[in-house]
């Protein structure tokens, strides 16, 4: 097939791994993939955004930057029209985001099917957290987007009744979650190899990827290990930054845990491996209520003994004392009793990790299965709407 793939991501973080990696699968399954899309941050800067569009966020009334955000709608459809003029598409598939009408405009004026990937309910996620002015354009916005999708795509059931509470009709709705790239990993060094490289040999290394916030909860872990229960060898890995980072630096010296914690900042994608490889025990302390953490399906793949919440996205994927130590997010101790009985059975460990790295071929957790779904939904769409004749050049 000929997929016009369509997004409005230009930070080098998650989203791109999610992009980059569903592009190159689709393409490696054979299909012709063409990008519309805005100029990216530095690709060397994970987690960097474009620098004008961060400073006009930052600093624009709200209503202004959503304002924006929607006229942004009106450049998107213009470029999407051209280049489905130029490359003749059978399917469009779109990254959703808040105020994003072009690719509806494009399924009504050409009869593209519409495969729409959400990974967040952004009118909840930004009333929450950033802030929302314009609540009632976006939510009908948001409504409108969803429900016009031939197919919709959340990455899980939770966030999939979001979807659904918008009017979206369920048979349109498909949970494909996040996934892996099983070759990328599959070059990680040994447990006691990852440690060498990076002087933790007699450490218990307890591990976390990403960007850490404040609702992560990692103060937690420090604190913890600040306690009689903690092994007096354990170590906290963060394998990358975060604005917590001078929280839990400051944190660690008061606790007098600073030969304890070490961040490694920013480092490249194709070093991750190595370094999750050293983790004795991989930590997801909490989870927004909806997402597929990108970062749990690395633990998963490496085979490390994960410590997670036990919710209701999580149990998605998590099975309590198969593949996962689960507690209660709600009880104080939960995290810390879970972190103690794990530091102290070696073979919980082991067997736990052997259960996530089943979880992978067992839930079809990679890119690869990702795109094969993609592809299956994308060909039924095109046997529904049967698109007859070929977009005439004249769309541009």
């Amino acid at each position: 097939m000929k997929i016009l793939y369509h997004h409005r991501t230009a930070s080098r973080d998650g989203q791109a791994v999610h992009i980059d990696e569903l592009i190159a699968s689709l393409r490696a399954r054979g299909h012709e993939v063409r990008v519309v899309a805005p100029a990216v941050a530095d690709p060397d800067s994970m987690g960097g955004k474009v620098s004008w569009v961060h400073r006009l966020k930052r600093h624009a009334p709200k209503a202004i930057y959503e304002l924006m955000e929607l006229a942004y709608s009106f450049v998107a459809y213009r470029r999407l029209m051209d280049e489905a003029g130029r490359f003749q598409p059978d399917v469009l598939y779109e990254r959703y985001n808040l105020f994003l009408l072009a690719g509806v405009a494009l399924r009504k004026r050409l009869g593209l099917p519409l495969l729409l990937e959400v990974n967040a309910p952004l009118v909840h996620e930004r009333t929450r957290y950033g802030g929302l002015s314009l609540k009632r354009l976006a939510r009908w916005a948001e409504g409108k987007t969803w429900r016009s999708a031939d197919v919709v795509l959340p990455v899980t059931r939770v966030l999939a009744s979001h979807v659904e509470a918008a009017g979206a009709a369920p048979s349109r709705i498909r949970v494909i979650p996040n996934g892996i790239n099983r070759a990328h990993f599959g070059h990680a060094k040994s447990m006691a190899e990852a440690k060498r490289a990076l002087r933790l040999e007699e450490k218990l290394v307890l591990g976390f990827t990403g960007f850490v916030r404040d609702w992560h909860g990692v103060d937690r872990v420090l604190r913890w290990m600040a306690g009689a229960d903690a092994p007096r060898n354990a170590f906290l890995l963060i394998v990358g930054d975060g604005p917590a980072r001078a929280e839990l630096e400051a944190l660690a010296d008061e606790l007098g845990l600073q030969e304890h914690l070490r961040f490694t900042g920013v480092v490249d994608r194709a070093v991750v491996p190595d370094h999750v490889a050293a983790f004795d025990i991989a930590l997801q302390p909490a989870v927004v209520p909806y997402a597929s953490p990108l970062k749990l399906m690395e633990y998963l793949v490496l085979a490390k003994a994960i410590v997670a919440p036990r919710e209701p996205n999580l149990l998605e994927v998590l099975d309590a004392d198969r593949n996962a130590l689960l507690f209660d997010g709600r009880d104080p101790e939960g995290l810390a009793q879970a972190l103690s009985r794990l530091c102290a059975d070696p073979a919980l460990r082991e067997r736990l990790g052997r259960g996530a790295e089943e979880t992978i071929e067992r839930l079809g957790l990679t890119w690869d299965s990702n795109a094969a779904r993609v592809e299956a939904l994308a060909q039924a769409c095109l046997q529904r709407n049967a698109v007859a004749e070929p977009l005439p050049a004249s769309v541009r």
